[in-house]
């Protein structure tokens, strides 16, 4: 009997015959040499994964990079350099001033608050029944028999701005609205009056949001109603008249100024004095510079600084490990995941070490610190203040602070404290602050200029045309490799065939001997 022979089409349509002439693993033998040939493409898909990891190693960089310069912009507000803190002798006045605020002690005495002006129904606008919710046009209200209309629904009231110039206000409702969605809507609206209804007294309260007397006439009221409208006096029992509350604080300073405000609160020389209740006698508020919060924004600059260049000296000295190369598909398939793990924190370490870019912005990152700021003041340089590079070598040019020596420049100068920080020139005159900020520009343009970011395409950076590269090299190498594996198959195919055809005359001679 002669041996069948099987085929099979390949993805190039040549007939791909297995071993069953020869009895050899055509398959086996076929996979064999074609791993001998995908090992160049394995050192590709791994100079991809290298070059992938590098650059998500230089993004990360530049991410913080981008987080240390968005820190620096506070760095650059005096407010930072000469924070105020303030205290007082009585609870009734509290204050808060402002980086320009004189240092001192300053005298106020309350003789009013100011109040808003405010004003209630005269009992109950509706019986038992009354429901605020419902269709304000089926309600029945205690003062009157007579329905409500839609004219009832049109009115209007008037306010009084800052400067005493009256507003006038007009509203428009449906009788299907109800009373709270009406009163909720004259609340919402630019009128600044605060309006509800109480169900428990039964009442509608009408109030000014603002503390503070604005009508300048003599009695005259805050809000004042519609006369020809009778939603007000009729329905919700409102009467002008009863209208109270409105009152502008009253204050003197420092025992001599007498001064009005409409608001519980007053500026001066930029201190903020707030009134919560009328004082008996004067009440001393005392302003002094908080050192403490200065001296905490600097630390946490220094802090941000040092733990870049800690991170950047860390990624630029790790320990290349030439024999983890990157794991392929295959490889992983045999590891576990801890294995896999290890495997590529290995492979991964050493991406950045002796990254240039790095290094040159290290370099000139230290010069922005230590270089002599030309300020025309009482500091030039951070020694000064008490602010100098770490004298252990291990620490890679960290920069140590000496609490007392910063604090007590920000008590006594902050000004110039802030002017060494933040002068903003150009030249030998530029603030730290500033010249750490040009450093970073051109540090975190050069590393999007070598890994790019999410707006670039590949051929906008230099990793990623070497990414587009490979990617092409591996293109063509697979379409390589398809080529082979079709060639190895149509050989081994054709010698099945050749046995194939050999044993079939083999069987033929065979037969004609045993007839003869």
């Amino acid at each position: 009997m002669v041996d069948s022979v099987s085929s099979s089409s390949s993805s190039s349509n040549s007939m791909r015959v297995g071993g069953l002439a020869s009895g050899m693993d055509t398959d086996s033998l076929v996979e064999q040499l074609m791993n001998a040939e995908r090992q160049k493409l394995y050192k590709m898909q791994q100079e991809q994964t290298k070059l992938t990891w590098q650059q998500d190693s230089l993004r990360e960089v530049n991410a913080s990079l981008k987080s240390f310069d968005t820190s620096a912009f506070n760095m650059k507000l005096s407010t930072t350099y000469n924070v105020k803190t303030t205290s007082s002798t009585s609870s009734a006045i509290t204050a808060t001033a402002e980086s320009t605020a004189s240092n001192g002690t300053y005298s106020i005495k309350v003789d009013k608050v100011a109040t808003a002006a405010i004003n209630v129904s005269a009992g109950k606008i509706g019986g038992s029944s009354f429901d605020a919710d419902a269709a304000i046009g089926t309600q029945t209200f205690s003062n009157t028999t007579d329905p409500l209309t839609v004219d009832d629904l049109k009115f209007s009231f008037t306010t009084y701005d800052d400067s005493g110039e009256p507003k006038k206000h007009n509203f428009e409702f449906k009788t299907t609205d109800s009373l709270n969605s009406i009163l909720k809507q004259i609340t919402n609206s630019d009128a600044g009056v605060r309006a509800f209804y109480d169900k428990q007294s039964g009442q509608v309260v009408l109030e000014k949001k603002d503390t503070g007397k604005y009508n300048t006439e003599t009695d005259g009221k805050e809000i004042e109603f519609d006369s020809t409208n009778k939603f007000f006096s009729t329905f919700l029992k409102l009467d002008q008249k009863n209208e109270q509350g409105a009152q502008d604080a009253e204050f003197t300073y420092n025992g001599v100024l007498n001064l009005t405000s409409h608001k519980n609160s007053y500026t001066l020389s930029g201190v903020t004095f707030n009134f919560t209740e009328e004082t008996e006698k004067a009440v001393s508020v005392t302003v002094s510079n908080d050192v403490d919060a200065a001296y905490n924004k600097i630390k946490d600059f220094v802090d941000s600084y040092n733990k870049i260049i800690e991170d950047v000296n860390a990624k630029l000295s790790e320990k290349v490990y030439r024999d983890y190369a990157p794991l392929t598909d295959d490889q992983k398939k045999e590891m576990s995941e801890d294995e896999i793990k290890l495997w590529e924190e290995k492979a991964k370490s050493g991406m950045l070490k002796g990254e240039s870019v790095l290094q040159n912005s290290l370099y000139s990152l230290r010069s922005a610190w230590y270089n002599n700021v030309e300020t025309g003041g009482a500091y030039t340089q951070l020694a000064q203040i008490g602010i100098k590079t770490s004298s252990d070598y291990l620490d890679n040019g960290k920069l140590v602070i000496d609490e007392d020596k910063l604090k007590g420049a920000l008590r006594e100068n902050p000004d110039d404290v802030y002017k060494l920080f933040s002068n903003d020139v150009e030249g030998s005159r530029r603030g730290i602050v500033n010249r750490i900020e040009d450093t970073l520009d051109v540090t975190m343009n050069s590393i999007t200029e070598r890994a790019g970011n999410t707006d670039k395409t590949n051929q906008q950076f230099t990793l990623g045309k070497r990414l587009d590269d490979v990617q092409n090299r591996i293109d063509d190498f697979q379409d390589y490799l398809t080529q082979v594996e079709d060639r190895y198959w149509r050989q081994f195919s054709a010698m099945e065939q050749a046995i194939s055809q050999m044993n079939q005359q083999s069987a033929y001679l065979m037969s004609q001997f045993g007839s003869a």
